[in-house]
């Protein structure tokens, strides 16, 4: 039976009126936007930027500032932490997957390299600061409705086992939070690139446009 990851997410909610710490991957600003409303009143929230995947230092660092902005218009209290941009990283776990479609091998092995990035630095925190441990880590990637829930989650949840830190249980696509990220980012004035990140879903993503504007002018 396919798992319920909304209802698994509401179950770890904190019901009292204190907040659990949680270290939050993000991979955009757009993509935070609804996260980051539906979960600050639950949890103290740590951002975590780490996206080797960026095709370039120039996109790593717009993208980075524009969540840095991001917080700070919403009014929020967290820290962003920004890691070094290493594209290096990504483009040794993608070595062999460069022609695999976008939700193919190659996403999957960039999920968990970001993912198992996150889970060792929360885990690194909790060891030198168990006064101010992270209770969750968790990504806010699931949002996108290109993006596969399950996979992330199980992901997670092994890198979890493996790093002792709890993966929070998430699909933020749910509730029609990808709809309230458009509304929030057009609001905010949001930086929205159209392709994830890489340059191999970069050239999919002008391969499409270019398709569709071929088959809207063949059309007219």
């Amino acid at each position: 039976m396919k798992k319920n990851y909304e209802q698994l997410m509401e179950s770890h909610l904190p019901k009292s009126g204190e907040k659990k710490r949680l270290l939050l991957h993000v991979c955009c600003a757009p993509c935070s936007t609804a996260v980051l409303e539906s979960l600050e009143q639950y949890f103290s929230i740590t951002i975590f930027f780490y996206n080797p995947n960026l095709d370039s230092k120039s996109e790593f660092e717009h993208r980075a500032e524009e969540c840095k902005r991001l917080v700070k218009e919403m009014g929020f209290s967290m820290d962003v932490i920004v890691s070094n941009y290493i594209h290096e990283e990504f483009l040794e776990i993608a070595k062999g997957l460069e022609k695999e479609p976008e939700r193919g091998a190659r996403c999957d092995a960039c999920f968990n390299l970001r993912l198992e990035e996150t889970a060792q630095y929360g885990a690194g925190w909790n060891k030198e600061h168990p006064d101010q441990a992270f209770d969750y880590f968790c990504t806010s990637l699931s949002i996108s409705p290109l993006k596969d829930a399950t996979v992330l989650n199980e992901i997670g949840e092994a890198l979890g086992e493996k790093y002792g830190i709890a993966y929070l249980p998430s699909d933020f696509k749910k509730k029609s939070r990808y709809l309230r990220s458009i509304e929030l980012s057009k609001e905010h004035n949001l930086y929205r690139q159209d392709y994830c990140g890489c340059e191999f879903s970069k050239a999919e993503s002008i391969r499409r446009n270019k398709e569709r504007e071929k088959a809207e002018s063949c059309s007219k």
